[in-house]
């Protein structure tokens, strides 16, 4: 088994450090000309300035510009942070223990840090927040989507709750708002298969062997608006909301179906109306059945 090396350095701002292994077979002369190599998208001369402000460091402490490159070691940093706007939404805890903490995601934040979305992400928020600085998430909810994530507050434990997810041992309900069609046959269950292609930020529905479904039944509808409780027994990429745009009811405030729009990342005028409104499942620490349900509502509903 692979010994785990711990960090030398603290999270800042509720985020690890980046660690970077120095490779067996490396040739650079220097940490340093490894290190221009391995972040091309950082200016060489703020890789001078981080080496001169001591963020670069090794198990032994501060790393200098000229030291030997040491293959098999590590070095560790924490990143320069992108400029983020506040996401004027909380976070809100509906249940904390000892194992596990389950939040109420709003709309516009992610779950973690991606991209250009680093300090205002759920994680970053409820490490700090909440004091607990090796916290994880069990699961994921994309950026418009709010609802309940599961987050692990002891690192050994993620592994069960993650498992829990894979093997499809959660329930899991949404609900949507999207336009009422009198005509949809409803309840149904919808089956297909979606790829999604790295460096894409949409999926597709493509023929073949079936690697999604969904049951979409409607709730209520009024004005023309229909609600939607919507059961994925997987779990692919935007999978809820492809299915519902397949129907001819994409829902409402979608900003990649049917068609990409292109919004700023400040625009919150448009929420998404898609919910995750229920986890339920057994606890696979204390083997309890636990189910967990959304305080959140729906704006256009």
């Amino acid at each position: 088994m692979r010994r785990t090396v711990p960090a030398p350095l603290p999270q800042r701002h509720g985020l690890d450090p980046a660690r970077l292994r120095l490779p067996e077979d490396g040739t650079w002369p220097t940490v340093r000309a490894f290190l221009a190599a391995r972040l091309p998208r950082v200016d060489p001369d703020r890789i001078d300035a981080m080496f001169a402000e001591e963020r670069f460091v090794d198990q032994h402490g501060p790393v200098t510009a000229d030291a030997a490159y040491a293959p098999g070691t590590f070095v560790w940093f924490h990143r320069d942070l992108p400029d983020e706007a506040p996401v004027p939404f909380e976070v809100d805890v509906v249940y904390r223990d000892e194992a596990i903490v389950v939040a109420d995601k709003p709309h516009f934040l992610s779950t973690i840090p991606r991209g250009r979305h680093v300090t205002e992400t759920a994680l970053v928020r409820l490490r700090r927040e909440l004091h607990l600085p090796a916290l994880v998430p069990a699961h994921r909810l994309d950026r418009p989507t709010a609802g309940l994530v599961l987050f692990v507050v002891r690192p050994e434990l993620r592994g069960r709750y993650q498992t829990m997810f894979r093997d499809r041992l959660v329930r899991k309900e949404y609900v949507a708002v999207a336009a009422h069609r009198p005509d949809l046959a409803l309840p149904t269950v919808v089956r297909s298969r979606i790829v999604k292609e790295r460096g894409v930020v949409t999926a597709r529905e493509v023929p073949g062997e079936p690697n999604a479904e969904t049951r979409v039944e409607l709730l209520d509808h009024r004005d023309g608006r229909g609600l939607y409780r919507l059961q994925p027994t997987t779990g692919r990429t935007h999978q809820l909301r492809l299915h519902m745009c397949g129907l001819g009811v994409p829902i409402i405030g979608d900003p990649f179906y049917p068609v990409l729009e292109d919004r700023p990342l400040d625009d919150y005028t448009r929420p998404l109306q898609l919910l995750a409104k229920v986890l339920e499942f057994d606890d696979p620490v204390t083997r309890e059945p636990r189910r967990f349900e959304s305080r959140l509502r729906l704006a256009q509903w």
